[in-house]
């Protein structure tokens, strides 16, 4: 038991002594820098599954969506 306690101090030491926490600045700019990203990527993901889930089906009839897990069950 007195090695975990001793791993438990060792561990909340190294965390207010010797890790080195970003500034209010930094922790905004990176989380903004990870929302654009996350929302260029989920664009990204919405055009691909719109474009490969047209069905264009045959000529006179309205084109179907179905989105890219309807592609694929249809493919297999």
């Amino acid at each position: 038991m007195s090695k975990f306690r001793t791993y438990i101090e060792d561990a909340v030491d190294e965390l207010v002594n010797k890790v080195s926490w970003p500034t209010w600045e930094e922790l905004q700019t990176s989380a903004i820098i990870v929302l654009v990203a996350s929302v260029i990527i989920a664009l990204v993901v919405f055009v691909m599954d719109y474009v490969f889930g047209i069905n264009l089906g045959t000529p006179g009839d309205p084109p179907l969506w179905r989105g890219i897990l309807g592609y694929f069950y249809h493919m297999f």
